[in-house]
């Protein structure tokens, strides 16, 4: 009996091998999108092992936390960002839902990388470059950043700018959705005689290092930090106009820094945040759901969730402690869900575990607290800022606000720009809606490149 079960064993081994193993293609529908997922299986020794690509944000190499495969069922997560998905194999398919953020969104997957029509986007430049490209590699602690400076023609020292990116993994051109935002703002300056460095987030693309899904914003901070002394000893450098450009997130990267250091020329701050984290996350969350059709009696209750969850978390004494307090908290919500809605989960438990994952992490715990009131009035550089006001995610009115009400350094050259009908990208929009992202062929807004390139040019 023993020697049978032992042969049934390595049997169940050698087939999940041969069949599991290698690289599998899926899309995602989101709010009128596809997003392309591709799952990576290895076995190594019977432990199985896998990384995420999302191609369509500019996402690779994601390394899963669980990879578990029994019988015909794959179980793979990747904990840090409160993503699972579990499926089934089917003839040739892997049949399954994938979650994430309360999403639960079925998702087959196969060998077949899927076609895909290449989105028109206009703006995005192609070779030959009337500007030189160069590599750059440079270090923060254990983290290696690479990226790509490019360089105006002639002998220099060229103005520089570092690009710093929005939230999430995001790769030196911060990809989403077919879109090269950074590729775009870097040709478009360095054709102004402006050098522009930017890089692959830590942990994405050809940067390594210390886990992105590990780091906070103050690591990612010192990220950039770690970008402009790359510049500062560059013989090509004006190492007095040494200049951070930050969107989103990375807005707030260049705020922070900007309050550390006094050897910035400016900060440009593209839909940065001015107020705290977890009022910009409830006033954003309200703003979304509203313009996906969400009735006000929902809205209105998933707020009042959610202030209660933030406010817990902020109090909490330590990781574990949050991690109590959040599962409690979800356990709770759970109780009010349908059976329809569980069915997308597995279970209640699988839901609790999800939603639990995808807030109590470093990252997540950092932006709730990260108030930039006391770090905007500290910058002594001149100050960019431009919003627009479509924007769901990062609203002008009250952002841009706060930004100009709170920076008090006397340069005198400051500017704050609400821009009209542009969205969190700075795309010409009508909604401002997150499902536009990816349709729109713009990429950024032409008046959006101008401000940037006279602003970085000015004395």
């Amino acid at each position: 009996m023993i020697r049978l079960l032992f042969i049934l064993l390595s049997v169940n081994v050698a087939f999940a091998q041969q069949n599991w193993t290698g690289t599998w293609y899926g899309k995602l529908a989101i709010q009128g999108q596809e997003l392309r997922l591709n799952l990576h299986l290895t076995n190594d020794k019977n432990t199985w092992k896998g990384t995420l690509d999302s191609p369509d944000q500019g996402a690779f190499g994601i390394p899963a936390t669980k990879v578990e495969i029994q019988e015909n069922r794959l179980t793979f997560e990747v904990k840090n960002i409160g993503v699972s998905y579990t499926g089934v194999f089917k003839g040739e398919e892997i049949q399954g839902n994938f979650k994430q953020g309360g999403m639960s969104m079925p998702m087959s997957l196969s060998r077949k990388e899927p076609a895909v029509e290449k989105p028109k986007r206009p703006q995005e430049p192609t070779p030959p470059f009337p500007y030189r490209e160069e590599e750059a590699v440079f270090k923060n602690g254990e983290a290696k950043l690479v990226g790509t400076l490019t360089l105006p023609p002639g002998e220099g020292p060229f103005s520089a700018v570092v690009l710093a990116s929005g939230s999430g993994p995001q790769d030196r051109n911060e990809e989403i959705l077919g879109h090269k935002p950074f590729l775009v703002i870097a040709d478009h300056l360095t054709r102004n005689g402006i050098a522009v460095l930017r890089y692959d987030d830590r942990g994405t693309g050809q940067s390594s290092g210390v886990s992105f899904m590990d780091a906070t914003s103050k690591d990612f901070m010192e990220d950039v930090s770690a970008a402009v002394d790359y510049l500062q000893e560059h013989p090509l450098i004006n190492k007095e106009q040494i200049s951070v450009c930050g969107h989103s997130e990375g807005a707030m990267l260049a705020v922070m820094l900007g309050a550390k250091r006094r050897d910035l020329a400016s900060i440009a701050l593209l839909a940065g945040p001015g107020i705290k984290g977890d009022s910009l996350l409830l006033l954003q969350q309200v703003l979304i759901a509203r313009s996906e059709g969400m009735k006000e009696k929902e809205i209105q209750e998933l707020n009042a969730f959610n202030k209660k969850l933030f406010s817990g978390m902020l109090v909490a004494k330590d990781m574990s402690s949050c991690r109590e307090f959040v599962e409690g908290e979800f356990r709770k919500y759970a109780k009010k869900l349908s059976k329809k809605e569980i069915k997308k989960y597995g279970s209640k438990e699988k839901f609790v575990e999800i939603s639990t994952n995808t807030f109590v992490n470093p990252w997540m715990l950092y932006f709730l607290s990260y108030d930039p009131t006391l770090d905007l009035t500290r910058v002594t550089c001149k100050v960019l800022a431009l919003n627009g006001d479509k924007d769901l995610q990062v609203p002008s009115k009250e952002n841009l606000a706060a930004i100009k009400r709170n920076v008090l350094n006397v340069t005198g050259n400051n500017k704050y720009v609400e821009l009209p009908n542009l969205n969190h990208l700075f795309q010409e929009t009508k909604t401002g809606a997150v499902s536009e992202y990816g349709q729109l062929e713009q990429t950024i807004s032409p008046e959006v490149l101008n401000i940037l390139s006279e602003w970085f040019q000015a004395p």
